[in-house]
């Protein structure tokens, strides 16, 4: 009788176990979500702005697949001052941007297909769904940590040197 007993007790126990177990996976894949995030490439050479007050140099990393360009800098907490990340979308097109989970403010060098800068957003507010577009057609995007387009004064007709940068 007791063999039927812990038979009969067995699907409820395993029924709890499985439902745990799926809630204990669902939650690992919540919470770990950030560890899974995309390995962007650092590009080996450094990018430099040529600016009226002189060479800005910025070690960065490389979003060029849409995917890539999709999550960007979100989710991230700290960034070098020294960094970026500079977002390629192979064409020259309108490009909108927004903040929707990125956690550190950014300015946005927005950057035609022969490397000039066309514009500056300065100091994207975090969280923000607000659209930044473009100030017209760009084929790239430069996002660094706020304020620091303005501490090198990177202003439209400066000059980005990369050699992913003009590249057709």
């Amino acid at each position: 009788m007791k063999t039927g007993m812990a038979v009969a007790a067995f699907p409820t126990f395993a029924r709890r176990v499985t439902i745990g177990g799926a809630i204990a996976l669902f939650l690992s894949f919540v919470f770990m979500a950030p560890v899974w995030a995309l390995e962007f490439k650092t590009s080996p050479e450094p990018l430099v702005i040529e600016t009226g007050r002189g060479p800005a140099s910025f070690v960065i990393e490389l979003a060029t697949t849409s995917k890539e360009r999709s999550q960007g800098l979100m989710n991230r907490e700290t960034m070098a001052a020294d960094h970026g990340m500079l977002f390629d979308f192979g064409q020259t097109r309108a490009v909108m941007m927004w903040m929707k989970n990125t956690i550190l403010p950014l300015d946005m060098v927005f950057i035609g297909p022969d490397g000039k800068v066309m514009g500056v957003a300065a100091d994207t507010v975090p969280f923000s769904e607000s659209i930044i577009s473009s100030p017209g057609p760009v084929r790239y995007v430069l996002e660094i940590n706020a304020g620091v387009a303005a501490e090198h004064g990177i202003a439209a007709g400066d000059t980005v040197i990369h050699p992913a940068v003009g590249v057709e």
